[in-house]
Protein backbone atom coordinates (compact mmCIF):
# COMPACT_ATOMS: atom_id res chain seq x y z
CA UNK A 1 0.00 0.00 0.00
CA UNK A 2 2.77 2.45 0.99
CA UNK A 3 4.34 1.77 -2.41
CA UNK A 4 0.78 3.20 -4.48
CA UNK A 5 0.76 5.99 -2.10
CA UNK A 6 4.60 7.30 -3.24
CA UNK A 7 3.78 6.08 -7.05
CA UNK A 8 0.80 8.28 -6.28
CA UNK A 9 2.30 11.19 -4.79
CA UNK A 10 5.43 11.14 -7.18
CA UNK A 11 2.94 10.99 -10.05
CA UNK A 12 0.97 14.44 -8.71
CA UNK A 13 4.10 15.95 -8.10
CA UNK A 14 5.15 15.74 -11.65
CA UNK A 15 1.38 16.75 -12.81
CA UNK A 16 1.60 20.58 -10.58
CA UNK A 17 4.63 21.18 -12.84
CA UNK A 18 2.72 21.17 -16.33
CA UNK A 19 2.24 24.39 -17.08
CA UNK A 20 -0.86 26.30 -17.62
CA UNK A 21 -2.13 25.40 -21.36
CA UNK A 22 -0.14 22.80 -22.02
CA UNK A 23 -1.44 19.19 -21.54
CA UNK A 24 0.85 15.74 -20.95
CA UNK A 25 -0.36 12.12 -20.90
CA UNK A 26 -0.41 9.38 -18.44
CA UNK A 27 1.82 7.78 -20.04
CA UNK A 28 4.76 10.40 -20.29
CA UNK A 29 4.33 10.78 -16.51
CA UNK A 30 4.33 7.11 -16.06
CA UNK A 31 7.81 7.28 -18.24
CA UNK A 32 9.76 9.70 -16.48
CA UNK A 33 8.65 8.17 -13.21
CA UNK A 34 10.60 4.48 -15.25
CA UNK A 35 7.31 2.88 -14.84
CA UNK A 36 6.90 2.81 -18.47
CA UNK A 37 3.82 0.11 -18.31
CA UNK A 38 1.86 2.19 -15.20
CA UNK A 39 -0.05 4.88 -17.32
CA UNK A 40 -2.82 3.61 -15.77
CA UNK A 41 -1.84 3.74 -12.12
CA UNK A 42 -0.94 7.54 -13.19
CA UNK A 43 -4.78 7.87 -13.86
CA UNK A 44 -5.59 6.14 -10.08
CA UNK A 45 -3.46 8.81 -8.82
CA UNK A 46 -5.19 11.86 -10.89
CA UNK A 47 -8.34 10.52 -9.64
CA UNK A 48 -6.94 10.26 -6.16
CA UNK A 49 -6.06 14.13 -6.64
CA UNK A 50 -9.61 15.14 -6.26
CA UNK A 51 -10.13 18.40 -3.85
CA UNK A 52 -6.39 19.21 -4.21
CA UNK A 53 -4.60 21.76 -6.27
CA UNK A 54 -3.28 19.28 -8.16
CA UNK A 55 -4.04 19.94 -12.20
CA UNK A 56 -5.02 16.36 -13.09
CA UNK A 57 -7.02 18.16 -15.91
CA UNK A 58 -3.84 18.80 -17.67
CA UNK A 59 -3.39 14.96 -18.22
CA UNK A 60 -5.00 13.07 -20.93
CA UNK A 61 -4.30 9.91 -22.82
CA UNK A 62 -1.66 9.26 -25.59
CA UNK A 63 -3.95 10.49 -28.22
CA UNK A 64 -5.27 13.40 -26.89
CA UNK A 65 -8.35 11.97 -25.54
CA UNK A 66 -10.14 13.39 -22.23
CA UNK A 67 -10.28 9.90 -20.95
CA UNK A 68 -10.27 11.15 -17.37
CA UNK A 69 -13.48 13.73 -18.11
CA UNK A 70 -15.91 11.04 -16.36
CA UNK A 71 -14.08 11.33 -12.77
CA UNK A 72 -14.58 14.71 -12.88
CA UNK A 73 -17.54 16.29 -10.82
CA UNK A 74 -19.71 16.96 -14.33
CA UNK A 75 -18.82 15.49 -17.54
CA UNK A 76 -17.63 18.89 -18.99
CA UNK A 77 -15.45 19.79 -15.67
CA UNK A 78 -12.09 19.00 -17.52
CA UNK A 79 -12.75 20.48 -20.73
CA UNK A 80 -14.03 23.03 -19.23
CA UNK A 81 -11.04 23.99 -17.01
CA UNK A 82 -8.63 22.97 -20.38
CA UNK A 83 -10.30 25.63 -21.97
CA UNK A 84 -10.25 28.05 -19.54
CA UNK A 85 -6.37 28.03 -20.02
CA UNK A 86 -6.54 28.05 -23.54
CA UNK A 87 -6.66 24.67 -24.94
CA UNK A 88 -8.98 24.07 -27.42
CA UNK A 89 -10.98 20.89 -27.18
CA UNK A 90 -13.34 19.32 -29.77
CA UNK A 91 -15.28 16.19 -29.23
CA UNK A 92 -13.21 15.45 -25.80
CA UNK A 93 -10.21 15.87 -27.39
CA UNK A 94 -7.10 18.24 -27.70
CA UNK A 95 -7.20 19.98 -30.70
CA UNK A 96 -3.13 20.93 -31.52
CA UNK A 97 -2.43 18.15 -29.33
CA UNK A 98 1.19 17.37 -30.76
CA UNK A 99 2.00 21.17 -29.74
CA UNK A 100 0.75 21.60 -26.39
CA UNK A 101 2.22 18.47 -25.28
CA UNK A 102 4.62 18.54 -22.36
CA UNK A 103 6.80 15.51 -22.07
CA UNK A 104 8.52 15.56 -18.53
CA UNK A 105 11.20 13.61 -20.06
CA UNK A 106 12.29 16.31 -22.17
CA UNK A 107 11.23 19.24 -20.04
CA UNK A 108 12.50 17.76 -16.45
CA UNK A 109 15.60 16.06 -17.85
CA UNK A 110 18.69 17.05 -16.24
Amino acid sequence: MEENSNFFKNAQDVARLIPIGRVTSYGAIAKYLSTAKSARMVGWAMNAAKGTDIPAHRVVNREGLLSGAKHFSTPTKMQLLLENEGVKVQNQQIQNFKELFWDPNVELAF
